[in-house]
């Protein structure tokens, strides 16, 4: 009993991922159908980016920030793929704290970094349809570089503040994180200290990387919907509204899912249901991005024809 309790006072060095639960009969279906789901990813993601980058036509801002997107995908994806992809294969679901903590961190700012990206492109789609006559001096190829690169400057930085609060936590306990990557909710739960500032301080972050650019995206999009709707003709607002349908499919996807990660209590009953749509906007979303850019858009097509 001693020992017990001197275990849970210890810090741990290392956390185990319970991953998706105890299935042994599918860990090679699992290992196999998250290897095509990866590998079909990095594929479609990285073929978009080379699109955008060899193909003159593709040379706008529209499609710059849709390669500056895929790129970022790639990255995303790789932060919890491929760890999850060696528990299946080996059944060694350890974790180092150092090494969680660095999934966390590179996770939360690509998370944010995408908030800030879509946001971006919501801006770009917003100029296009609603000030048409606007769009060429105010989104110039400076002012798109400028706004991908501060989408990654913000997203660095909150995920740096939230990791380096989260690291000063102590952590004692149970040793499981009961999730397949080191999510901020399932890290707090074996938390033994006070975790006030660091809520306090994962709150205002949340509101900077994750809310305020919902709010922009959808103040965005009410204005891009009512200009398309006041359009007369309906061979314009189909066009105009197909400029945009592919980011608004890939916004609503990433966000619903999103918000009812965060928003669903980790009660006992619905963490499986938690795990289920952290799996859609971590390793599905990424996914389905360069498949419904490349099969809704026709220069897209045309230079995937190419």
């Amino acid at each position: 009993m001693e020992k017990h309790e001197e275990d849970n006072q210890t810090s741990p060095t290392e956390f185990l991922l319970l991953g998706m639960g105890d299935m042994p009969t599918l860990q090679i279906p699992l290992f196999l159908l998250l290897l095509i789901i990866y590998l079909v990813t990095m594929v479609g993601n990285i073929l978009i980016v080379v699109l955008v980058v060899l193909d003159q036509h593709l040379h706008t801002p529209m499609y710059t920030f849709l390669g500056a997107l895929s790129s970022l995908e790639t990255w995303y994806s790789s932060t919890t793929l491929p760890r999850l992809l060696t528990s299946f294969l080996t059944g060694d679901r350890a974790i180092s704290v150092h090494g969680c903590m660095a999934q966390f961190y590179f996770f939360s700012s690509f998370a944010a970094t995408e908030c800030y990206l879509l946001g971006a492109m919501s801006y770009d789609r917003y100029l296009a349809i609603c000030q048409p006559l606007l769009y060429v001096r105010r989104m110039t190829w400076k002012v798109c570089l400028q706004l991908v690169a501060a989408s990654w400057l913000v997203g660095v930085f909150v995920s740096a503040t939230v990791t380096a609060f989260l690291s000063q936590t102590n952590f004692c306990g149970p040793k499981t994180i009961d999730h397949f990557f080191c999510d901020f909710t399932p890290l707090l739960e074996l938390s033994c200290s006070d975790t006030s500032v660091v809520t306090l301080v994962s709150f205002i972050v949340c509101f900077l990387s994750i809310i305020f650019p919902f709010w922009f995206t959808l103040v965005s999009y009410v204005c891009i919907i009512a200009t398309i709707l006041r359009i007369p003709s309906s061979v314009s607002r189909k066009k105009a509204f197909s400029t945009c349908s592919s980011h608004l499919i890939v916004v609503t996807v990433f966000y619903v899912t999103l918000f009812i990660v965060y928003l669903l209590p980790r009660r006992a009953p619905l963490r499986q249901l938690n795990k289920v749509f952290s799996f859609f906007y971590t390793v599905l979303t990424p996914l389905v991005n360069p498949l419904i850019y490349s099969l809704r858009n026709r220069e897209v097509r045309e230079a995937l024809r190419k």
